[in-house]
């Protein structure tokens, strides 16, 4: 069974620490993001989320979104929660993430 509480690391360095992990699935949480995003203010940010049901879907996915602290940008995450053969679970996640654009000229170039 695969639950998103505790603390994970990408392979890019970044933490996500899931404190709060709901039965109705909802989760929240810190992200810090790795050194390879650079910058010298690197602050933990809050994150939100839901799990599906662990007890119905034993492999869940899941999505959650940080909220930075020091920019106007959001990122999104959505992926699913594995168990491997030897028991170990990792997460399998795509991202997006998006930065305020000044107007909708500027719209295009606002989503990585």
């Amino acid at each position: 069974q695969c639950l998103l509480s505790g603390s994970w690391r990408s392979d890019a360095g970044c933490r996500m620490v899931v404190s709060v992990l709901g039965k109705d699935g909802r989760f929240s949480g810190s992200y810090l993001p790795g050194p390879a995003t650079g910058g010298s203010e690197i602050l933990t940010s809050p994150l939100e989320g839901t799990q599906q049901d662990a007890e119905l879907v034993p492999q869940p996915t899941f999505s959650f979104t940080v909220r930075w602290r020091l920019r106007a940008l959001t990122t999104a995450f959505l992926g699913q929660c594995y168990v491997g053969t030897n028991g170990e679970e990792s997460l399998h996640a795509l991202w997006l993430l998006r930065e305020a654009a000044d107007s909708p000229a500027e719209d295009w170039k606002a989503t990585r």
